[in-house]
């Protein structure tokens, strides 16, 4: 694990190589999205785009449909940076590799998080192809990117978790829905490491938690920036139904279509929400 001293040096390379590419450009804004949902890319007008193995330091994602990319540019009139794919714990990244574009990012200048996300759906009223609105979200990854040596200058070492997503965030996302006439849910996060999908037991039992939807991401990205005091907004695309008494098999291909589905309207709520900011 890095020293607070080795990850500024990491961190102020990748920020100083991005400073470089961009020049006068100052995010405000970072989007991350989620398995099957680059498409909002398509929606930026773009400045620069640049590939992750080339920014010193930075992951590189190795699941399929995650492109690997930080765009920058403008969505809805906003100057945003995207990550057009993201890193998972269960790809063998640190809690802390899995937050460094966070840092970065709020280095460059962002001020709030948009994270998007695939996931299953636990609540019976929730079907495959909905969005969902995070309003809060439960920890099983049985880790967390501010173990380690607190950085003073990022945020406590006790930061307070009682509103991870903003509330004004999430009344505007609700606005913007309602105006659009699009259906979307609200409810709870949880987060497990994956790879494996859940069992039939361990569906029932974070239905039984108070769980919504269940998925392999968000979470960290999350915590660190609500550490760094970010405002953060959350959309999930429910791409499975886990119903333990009418549960079926679930390959890739099943979450990336159903992704397909969905993403329009996630790509107009962010829009929308942006537009308005």
């Amino acid at each position: 694990m890095d020293t607070v001293e080795q990850f500024r040096s990491k961190r102020d390379e990748a920020v100083n190589y991005l400073s470089q590419q961009i020049g006068d450009f100052k995010p405000e804004y970072l989007v991350i999205l989620g398995t099957g949902l680059g498409q909002l890319a398509e929606e930026i007008d773009l400045t620069v785009s640049i590939d992750y193995d080339k920014i010193p330091h930075f992951p590189v994602s190795t699941v399929e449909s995650h492109h690997g990319r930080l765009l920058f540019g403008h969505l809805g009139e906003k100057p945003v940076v995207a990550m057009q794919g993201r890193f998972h714990y269960y790809e063998g990244y640190t809690m802390q590799e899995i937050a460094f574009p966070v840092r970065v990012a709020r280095n460059l200048g962002v001020q709030t998080l948009i994270v998007s996300n695939a996931c299953g759906g636990l609540n019976p009223n929730f079907q495959r192809g909905d969005i969902m609105l995070i309003n809060d979200h439960i920890n099983f990854l049985g880790d967390n990117p501010l173990i380690g040596p607190n950085d003073d200058e990022l945020g406590p070492r006790f930061p307070d978790m009682s509103e991870p997503y903003t509330e004004r965030l999430i009344e505007t996302a609700e606005n913007v829905a309602l105006d659009l006439s699009i259906k979307m849910h609200e409810g709870v996060y949880l987060a497990v490491s994956g790879p494996t999908l859940e069992t039939k037991a361990e569906y029932r039992y974070m239905r039984q938690l108070g769980a919504d939807v269940v998925g392999m991401s968000t979470v960290p990205e999350v915590i660190a920036a609500v550490h760094m005091g970010l405002e953060v907004l959350g959309i999930s695309v429910i791409t499975d139904e886990c119903f333990p008494d009418a549960l079926e098999p679930v390959s890739l291909d099943d979450v990336l279509e159903a992704a397909g589905m969905a993403e329009p309207k996630m790509t107009q709520v962010i829009i929308g929400v942006l537009e308005r900011l």
